[in-house]
């Protein structure tokens, strides 16, 4: 029995999300379904962190324990062979003894698209969040800034989250503008569901004006739900790495 480690590329939109579900399809199921398919074996992929559905990834950590002798890269063709009807990619694989995706992660980052512009999204739409509302990027960064740190982060937290506490510490937040395209960037060591699609709803209200950067700092405060703005839709949001 060997441990192999594997980076996962995927399109999260025909996804109920990255944790296998009964009655949805997910991407942990897929590449389980995908292992048997082609072994017979019946293994548990495990994932340095779990998506939500039509949420993305460029590069999320996964690992599984598998008995076949067989290279890396010939699992990862396997895999990818049985992957084709989805947009599932295997693009590294490695043997790591001992490795854990999720408890061995140090640190997870996640990358928030948005497109500001009036005209509609082609090939970009469900991967990306189209703003036709001018939004000023320098004033949703320095907001931002108000939320790096630990915080009880409550009002940006989905009722259905399962964390033990609501208490994280938030190593960055960026906003920067590049033509139309307005990238988040946020990274902690774990983060809360919804998290990150709640700060950036709210950074975006900072943008459009409609809210400034103590009404961002009171919800925060407010540790309430109910004190959310916006909570940004998943097209936008990719999995970006895992660190280790």
């Amino acid at each position: 029995m060997k441990r192999f480690r594997i980076i996962v590329e995927y399109d999260g939109r025909p996804f109920a999300g990255w944790q296998r579900q009964p009655d949805a399809p997910s991407v942990q199921g897929a590449i389980e379904a995908a292992i048997h398919a082609f072994s017979g074996e019946n293994v548990i992929v495990y994932g340095a962190g779990r998506t939500d559905a039509g949420v993305h990834a460029a590069a999320m950590v996964a690992h599984f324990d598998f008995e076949r002798p067989m290279s890396p890269f010939r699992l990862a063709t396997a895999i990818n062979s049985q992957l084709r009807a989805h947009p599932i990619s295997i693009i590294g694989c490695e043997v790591a003894p001992g490795f854990h995706a999720r408890f061995d992660c140090t640190g997870r980052a996640y990358r928030y698209h948005i497109i500001n512009r009036r005209a509609p999204l082609t090939w970009q739409e469900g991967l990306a969040w189209r703003v036709s509302l001018a939004l000023d990027a320098d004033a949703m960064h320095a907001a931002a800034q108000l939320l790096v740190g630990h915080h009880d982060f409550t009002t940006f937290r989905s009722t259905a989250c399962q964390s033990a506490s609501p208490e994280k510490t938030l190593e960055r937040l960026s906003v920067t503008r590049h033509g139309d395209d307005i990238i988040v960037e946020a990274e902690a060591r774990s983060f809360l569901h919804h998290q990150v699609r709640s700060m950036v709803g709210c950074l975006a209200l900072v943008g459009h004006g409609k809210w400034s950067a103590d009404d961002l700092k009171a919800a925060l405060e407010a540790r309430d739900r109910t004190a959310l703005g916006l909570n940004a839709p998943p097209d936008g949001l990719f999995f970006v790495t895992a660190h280790y």
